[in-house]
């Protein structure tokens, strides 16, 4: 699994943030996936809006997934996310950076 990732620092938490995305992945697939992920103590997520200017009827509506991880709240929360999206993988296909 590719991830680019950014490290986002506050006063009061450290936070692993990064962007995935899957081409083909339907708009439903993506908001179950989101759901699945926020159910994970500290892991907040959201959907990026598709950028292209052309319409193609085999490109995911949605341009990709960004998952933010608390280390803070959930030391483990990273492993959980990465079964999740494995899970998610094995059925739609690699997960790519967004």
């Amino acid at each position: 699994m590719y991830r680019t990732i950014f490290m986002i620092q506050t006063a009061q938490d450290k936070k692993l943030r990064y962007q995935i995305c899957c081409q083909r992945l339907p708009l439903a697939v993506y908001r179950e996936v989101a759901v699945h992920l926020r159910q994970v103590a500290g892991v907040e997520t959201g959907l990026i809006p598709q950028q292209s200017q052309h319409f193609d009827y085999h490109q995911s509506q949605i341009g990709g997934l960004w998952v933010q991880c608390s280390e803070e709240v959930n030391p483990g929360a990273q492993p959980q996310v990465d079964q999740i999206l494995a899970y998610y993988s094995a059925l739609f296909g690699p997960w790519e950076p967004s």
